[in-house]
């Protein structure tokens, strides 16, 4: 994908997370991984726009950055002085005394540097180069802020009563960071439908939405990892589009930025797993039970030094800041990329679904659920099918196609038929066999219409001739015919059933045709 059209995604997700999500200019830019600054500068631009969110149908990715950046003028700007970033940061240490303020840093700029920067891109450039300082930050948790996510590395064994074959199950693991209220399941895999449903059933759990999720670099929910710019798996953005929270994953390499998760962890499986080690398990669902039954005592133990549980805590910071959760439970999706082909479908899960014809050549995003498929192109959805159950088949809209292939839609199977018995019994034969040949009618419609123009370019009586020797020889098809005309079979004698054998001399080790009857 290139920068330009992921730059676009991330002024769309901006503007989400703003007016959607309604999380702070700090806390987007942490989610899409790019500068405060930036974040400011796309808000600023859009409300510069007589737009409002949500956008309308008609503005698609390209169009909403054209519409915020539109071409710079020709003319220079003249290059402003930076400030001393290591002098200020050591004059705003000493504010506790002297009281010196970062507005007041800037006045004393401004007059050294009339035509300098205003003071709120001071302010984004002073914290840019103060967040490139290798500082260690002591981490603090809003309530209902974060939920923090990660796998246990312990499993837990389910033995099959049939095969006695021993299963590892992976255990799921989610943290709230104020309260430490912790969930945990086991799932068969971390793939990415066991990932993105132990996610729905821990919001369940929860009884509502943080704001922020927080997950491990695991490929089902980073599909590249990054220390500064991860890449989302487009189902887990999904997920995360579906009940209006941000994403932003552990840094690589920065075991501070999951401590909560890997806390959570190490108490799962020191206070569930180890209990579980001895005891049988013939299936997920019982593991899952007595699972639940020992996550209610650890969220009820006491704290040692603090005073309350996890639950008492949960139900007194978390809760009230929980975000309520959507009407609708989230439906599993995939995403793919597609390309249309010439026949205005693409390929999704073995089948074929249509698209305007306007798209012919063009990659286009396929999102797959159980019961349907959507097709987007640059954020707009495009097109819509209920998902077919058949490998191989076609779902075409009608309206997709260009007027003259909809023409073609005014042709029935028994229509072609009767044109075909105008030249003579066997071509309606040929016709009746090539519309049998496939498991729709219509596949076969373009070979048919081959074979009416055969009709026109050598006449009637050759086209049924031609087929008479196709019926008799097996060679029942567009482009047989088309040879059979070519190459003037048609108007040699027609070989008898019983001479299309090969006489072949005796011989002892020759058994014949008959002799596999």
């Amino acid at each position: 994908m290139s920068k330009k059209r992921l730059s676009m995604r991330k002024i769309k997700e901006v503007l989400r997370l703003k007016f959607e999500v309604k999380l702070s200019n700090r806390k987007i830019a942490e989610s899409c991984d790019i500068a405060r600054s930036t974040v400011s500068e796309y808000l600023r631009r859009f409300e510069a726009t007589d737009q409002s969110w949500p956008l309308p149908a008609k503005i698609d990715e390209l169009s909403l950055g054209r519409l915020l950046f539109p071409p710079a003028p020709s003319a220079t700007e003249v290059p402003r002085p930076l400030p001393d970033w290591p002098t200020i940061h050591a004059d705003l240490k000493k504010k506790s005394t002297t009281h010196v303020t970062l507005f007041l840093l800037w006045q004393e700029y401004r007059v050294v540097h009339p035509h300098g920067y205003q003071y709120s891109h001071f302010c984004e450039l002073y914290r840019n180069w103060l967040g490139k300082v290798d500082v260690v930050m002591r981490q603090t948790h809003r309530a209902g802020e974060k939920l923090f996510i990660d796998y246990a590395g312990q499993t837990a064994e389910v033995v099959d009563r049939q095969t006695g074959e021993v299963k590892h199950a992976q255990i799921f693991v989610a943290v709230l960071g104020a309260s430490n209220y912790t969930f945990a399941e086991a799932t068969w895999s971390q793939g990415l439908s066991d990932w993105t449903g132990s996610h729905v059933r821990a919001l369940e759990f929860f009884g509502g939405c943080p704001e922020i999720l927080v997950p491990d670099n695991l490929r089902s929910g980073v599909s590249k990892a990054h220390r500064y710019e991860p890449e989302i798996n487009p189902s887990y953005q999904d997920l995360a589009r579906h009940y209006r929270v941000a994403v932003v994953p552990a840094r690589v390499r920065k075991p501070k930025d999951k401590a909560k998760a890997e806390g959570g962890v190490l108490l799962v499986e020191r206070w569930i797993l180890a209990v579980l080690r001895n005891q049988p398990f013939f299936s997920l669902h019982s593991l899952n039970l007595e699972i639940s039954k020992l996550l209610k005592r650890l969220n009820e133990r006491p704290f040692k030094k603090l005073e309350g549980t996890r639950k008492s805590q949960f139900e007194l910071l978390d809760r009230p800041a929980l975000q309520p959760l959507p009407a609708n439970r989230y439906e599993f999706a995939q995403w793919s990329k597609v390309r249309v082909a010439p026949n205005i479908h693409v390929e999704v899960d073995k089948s074929y679904y249509s698209v305007p014809h306007a798209l012919v050549g063009k990659q286009l995003d396929a999102r797959l659920t159980e019961r349907c498929v959507e097709l987007l192109y640059q954020g707009t959805r495009v097109a819509s099918h209920i998902r077919s159950q058949t490998r191989g088949s076609y779902t075409t809209i009608t309206e997709h196609m260009p007027i003259s292939h909809q023409k073609h839609l005014e042709w029935t199977p028994q229509r072609l038929i009767n044109w075909a018995s105008k030249s003579g019994g066997a071509t309606a034969a040929v016709i009746e066999q090539i519309l049998h040949s496939r498991s729709h009618p219509q596949q076969s419609y373009n070979a048919c219409f081959g074979i009416m123009r055969l009709g026109k370019a050598h006449g009637n009586d050759r086209l049924e001739a031609a087929c008479q020797r196709g019926l008799i020889t097996g060679a029942v098809g567009y482009r047989h015919i088309e040879s059979i005309l070519k190459h003037g079979l048609d108007q040699q004698p027609l070989p008898e059933m019983g001479q299309t054998e090969l006489d072949l001399p005796e011989h002892n080790n020759l058994r014949g045709a008959g002799y596999y009857h």
